[in-house]
């Protein structure tokens, strides 16, 4: 049975502070906070007296001073991603410059399906469509990120080129699995069947304690990842409930599930919702009729 959902929004990020969480591995957080990012995103040292550097975060002056203050002079050899959400990877080009070293990640982003017609990535802003990686991560190698080892698990599901790595006992999940919030999957960038096996994946893994991109570390990881999936298939539920009970929209299944929430978290949750719809319809739950008049939703 899984655990139940508990999220901690509890968290002082110490933002632009070098923070040790584990042996190897130092936290810096950006000063980027907002509603989708929780208290900014983590950034992450890896290694000792060599490192790489985990998500480089957004390009901001400030972070990026808070950065090289904690590099310290050490030697870099790598950047590394956990995704291209800009919010991760926009200061990566930057830094690649300044230390002359190369940028490492799961591939050029791409959506997890081909758009439809009339249809838009909600999230095209978001994305770093530009980046390359100087070297293409693979799942299931070990790579060196400065002096230590990391293993390299892909993680669909948030986004197509999503990655998590694991350090010793720890699990970097990025923003595959979060303790301050469910992750956001939005179609087509991401997909809702590609971020539940990717929690099956995960709790497959040896690591416990997962530290996540966003908010503070997650110490029984695979029973959290375990409650998130619970999660997911209770919200599938509801789903099917709100059509069955004549919400034939996104919007509709929305309001139907969220009645009193403000509109920001809607908005999101229109997101995600249009991606439990989409895995539904997959699997033969539920109908869509799309049109360019709007879409239809049926069981």
């Amino acid at each position: 049975m899984a655990a139940t959902l508990a999220f901690n929004t509890q968290f002082d990020p110490q933002t632009g502070l070098a923070v040790p969480i584990a042996p190897g591995l130092v936290r810096v957080t950006a000063p980027n906070g907002s509603a989708y990012t929780f208290t900014g995103t983590n950034s992450f040292l890896l290694g000792h007296e060599r490192l790489a550097l985990l998500d480089p975060g957004p390009d901001d002056p400030v972070h990026l001073a808070a950065l090289r203050k904690a590099i310290a002079g050490r030697p870099l050899d790598a950047i590394v991603l956990t995704h291209t959400h800009r919010d991760h990877s926009a200061a990566a080009a930057r830094l690649g410059r300044e230390f002359d070293v190369p940028i490492w990640f799961g591939g050029r982003h791409q959506l997890s399906r081909p758009l439809r017609r009339f249809e838009r990535n909600r999230l095209v802003r978001s994305c770093d469509w530009d980046l390359l990686p100087d070297r293409t991560l693979l799942d299931g190698e070990t790579i060196t990120a400065g002096d230590v080892a990391i293993s390299v698990h892909a993680t669909p599901g948030h986004c197509a080129n999503h990655l998590a790595f694991g350090l010793g006992d720890v699990l970097l999940s990025g923003d595959h699995v979060m303790g301050w919030n469910s992750t956001l999957v939005s179609v087509p960038d991401g997909s809702m069947a590609d971020y539940l096996a990717s929690l099956d994946k995960v709790m497959a893994l040896p690591q416990q304690l997962y530290v996540p991109a966003h908010g503070y570390v997650i110490e029984n990881g695979p029973a959290f990842a375990a409650a998130l999936k619970a999660h997911r298939q209770s919200r599938s539920e509801q789903v099917l409930a709100a059509v069955q009970a004549g919400a034939h929209s996104v919007g509709a299944i929305v309001r139907s599930i969220y009645p009193s929430q403000n509109l920001l978290v809607r908005r999101a949750a229109a997101m995600t919702i249009g991606a439990h719809v989409e895995y539904l319809e997959n699997q033969g739950k539920l109908v869509v009729a799309r049109r360019p008049w709007g879409t239809r939703i049926t069981r």
